[in-house]
């Protein structure tokens, strides 16, 4: 049952060092894009904790954080389209700035269902910031704000993305392997 995290990828398609650079960029910018202004990161629960922990230690500006807590996979690997809302913010976001951090935007779906949410709490304004952005698998037009890589619309794991919520703590972005699958389905078969 217990595998090195390496087993669990088949390939590496970013790795640590990339993640590193980029988001020390995207920090920077924000940073700058944000001086000034009252800001609230809104983590997308539990995908997102990874990236938007490292992200927010290369702000160099005052933020609070909060989380959002939301389903539209279940136990599957694509979506099923229909998205729940599990704990919603609870701090006040009403004149605030609102940056909302998310692992990976695929569908858009869970970006504009939040959306919706997030605006009727009146925010002075609202962007979205992605880990990862697979414009291919879109069902809506959206454009997310701050994207840390483009990448096909393939299953990936690692930095905080899981397979049946395994090997979020691999430090790189990649493919799984059988393995992965092989102990991400072990626990149904019990």
């Amino acid at each position: 049952m217990f595998y090195d995290f390496r087993d669990a990828v088949a390939e590496v398609i970013i790795d640590k060092e990339a993640i590193e650079r980029r988001i020390q960029e995207m920090g920077e910018q924000i940073s700058k894009e944000y001086a000034g202004k009252d800001l609230v990161f809104v983590g997308v629960l539990r995908g997102a904790v990874v990236f938007l922990a490292d992200l927010i230690r290369k702000v160099s500006i005052p933020c609070e954080i909060d989380f959002i807590d939301v389903t539209s996979y279940g136990k599957d690997t694509k979506t099923s389209g229909i998205v729940r809302i599990l704990k919603d913010i609870s701090i006040n976001v009403e004149n605030r700035d609102v940056l909302v951090i998310e692992d990976v935007i695929d569908t858009g779906l869970t970006w504009h269902y939040l959306r919706e949410n997030i605006l009727a709490k009146k925010p002075a304004s609202l962007k979205m910031c992605c880990l990862l952005d697979k414009p291919a698998s879109r069902r809506i037009d959206i454009k997310p704000d701050y994207v840390g890589f483009v990448i096909p619309d393939n299953f990936v794991i690692g930095y905080g993305l899981d397979c049946q919520d395994y090997f979020r703590n691999i430090p790189f972005v990649g493919t799984p392997s059988d393995i992965a699958w092989d102990l991400s389905t072990e626990e149904d078969s019990i």
